[in-house]
């Protein structure tokens, strides 16, 4: 990739950002908020919804209140449950024909990244008969307005009820992608911590670091923001405070409710200011062999920054005297240094590894290829990496 036209295309599209039509859903926040949805959805006068969710979360109940108050109020619903992680091309179009087939006029998107990307890739859809999922793929395709997508997040990692992206895989040919769209926006996003107090402590780990990774890709990136600057000092500053407590002590609503924050402003902040070659590796991980995302994400991170170097040196000093880790006479180097090792260490204490194991080294080129496609022209990153960088740094991060 010729960095001079990556650099251009880059600027002119950080240009045409500040002409999309943003918008920020309208919040349901705090412990409980999940039990005023059924009237705010009632108000905007629906009847009948398809709630995208997955298989956990209906185990473990979390959805009982909420279709308790949809019954009370007479408003028909659905319950799709079969997301998968890393929703599938098969899982939007099952989910889809639900909601052509029962009429319904709204989606509710409950749980992870996953329920959420397929809930919004289903608006796509519907809002685009006529397009596949393929040719929805990348930047501005959909153009015309979702059904009414109210998202609720069980997770604090994906900040997706904050984001213009769906992220889709196909197993066919171990690829996933996304599709950018600001009609991907979810009107509404409900913020209720105590629907995060069951999370293991790997998935509180994973998604905290994945909040993380949103923020600092944000931060050191060229198409950052006086606003998404901002969003994602405090961010780094919730999740260093907050994500191993939430580890540690499940049960601390505080830490909890931090944690679902820091989500969302990470969601504010990529979704304006993009993310980079952290998550172009990441999601090769995922549809090559279904790594979790916040997990690829926690382990790729401090690898793809010490490898930047002096490109990042500026900003992950600045992002290390957030969290006063910094001592006088610290260099810009040091300070950055320092930032780089708390990550490790972050990870080491919530048993996140240093490596991936499933790496198959035949994978690599095409990976590689896959990697550099997604973020080169596109993603505004610190440095531009050619195909041997990218290669070098996938034998730094498999076992």
């Amino acid at each position: 990739m010729n960095p001079i036209y990556a650099r251009t295309y880059q600027q002119v599209f950080k240009t045409a950002l500040g002409f999309l039509p943003w918008r920020e859903p309208e919040l349901l926040q705090g412990p409980g908020s999940l039990e005023q949805l059924p009237e705010k959805i009632k108000k905007l006068g629906i009847s009948s919804v398809l709630i995208v969710t997955d298989q956990d979360i209906a185990k473990l109940h979390l959805m009982d209140g909420l279709l308790t108050g949809l019954d009370l109020l007479g408003i028909k619903y659905l319950v799709f449950d079969r997301t998968v992680p890393n929703p599938t091309i098969a899982n939007i179009e099952e989910a889809r024909a639900l909601y052509a087939a029962n009429r319904c006029e709204a989606l509710i998107a409950f749980g992870g990244g996953s329920p959420i990307d397929c809930a919004k890739a289903v608006g796509a859809r519907i809002a685009r008969p006529s397009k596949s999922i393929a040719q929805l793929k990348g930047s501005l395709r959909v153009r015309k307005a979702i059904p009414p997508l109210f998202a609720v997040p069980t997770t604090s990692g994906t900040g997706s009820e904050a984001t213009l992206a769906a992220v889709v895989t196909n197993p066919d040919t171990n690829e996933k992608y996304a599709i950018m769209d600001p009609a991907l926006l979810p009107q509404y996003a409900v913020l209720d911590p105590l629907l995060t107090m069951k999370l293991p402590p790997s998935i509180t780990a994973a998604t905290g670091l994945d909040a993380l990774t949103h923020a600092v890709e944000a931060y050191i990136g060229r198409s950052n923001t006086k606003e998404t600057k901002q969003w994602s000092r405090e961010v780094v500053r919730l999740v260093f405070g907050n994500v191993y407590e939430a580890y540690s002590n499940g049960e601390n609503l505080a830490a909890r409710t931090n944690m679902l924050q820091a989500a969302y402003l990470g969601g504010k902040a990529f979704t304006r200011a993009f993310v980079g070659n952290v998550h172009a590796i990441a999601h090769t991980l995922g549809g090559f062999y279904n790594v979790p995302h916040g997990l690829a994400n926690a382990i790729i991170m401090p690898h793809v920054l010490a490898y930047y170097g002096k490109h990042v040196y500026e900003p992950l000093s600045e992002l290390a005297d957030v969290i006063g880790i910094a001592a006088p006479g610290d260099t810009k180097q040091m300070k950055a240094e320092k930032f780089i090792e708390e990550i490790r260490a972050l990870n080491r204490a919530m048993g996140i590894p240093e490596k991936v194991s499933r790496i198959k080294p035949e994978d690599i080129p095409l990976m590689v290829g896959r990697a550099d496609a997604e973020a080169n022209p596109l993603y505004p990153v610190p440095q531009i990496l050619n195909k041997k960088q990218f290669t070098e740094l996938y034998e730094l991060i498999q076992e």
